[in-house]
């Protein structure tokens, strides 16, 4: 994997937590506009929309560094959608990211260890 392409993912990750977090205060104010005098949506959905378009803008950035396939980018695109699912497209993209990193050390070492 090359830099840019890391830098993608990197990239990807670091949007992911905080899109999510974003998504479930912006459900959360919507509940207590409903139910209270308190109305922060359109902070919260100002701040939730940057942060969604930053998402798809480097999932579209990662999806054509890596070359995933159209199920694989499906899937972190859904997960950009669905409540907590940033949180999950997190850990999939550090577990790419360490299997990654894993990989290149094991060709770098002209060493592969299937354990």
């Amino acid at each position: 994997m090359d830099i840019k392409t890391a830098s993608s993912l990197h990239r990807l990750r670091l949007v992911s937590g905080p899109e999510a977090v974003s998504f479930l205060l912006l459900l959360v104010c919507s509940v207590l506009k409903r139910t209270t005098e308190f109305n922060a949506v359109p902070v919260m959905g100002a701040i939730h929309g940057v942060l969604f378009i930053l998402y798809v803008l480097f999932w579209l950035d990662a999806w054509n560094r890596t070359k995933w396939d159209l199920k694989t980018a499906v899937v972190f695109f859904v997960l950009s959608v669905l409540p907590f699912g940033g949180f999950f497209a997190d850990r999939k993209l550090k577990r790419a990211a360490d299997d990654a990193l894993i990989a290149s050390r094991a060709r770098r070492e002209g060493k592969v260890n299937t354990a």
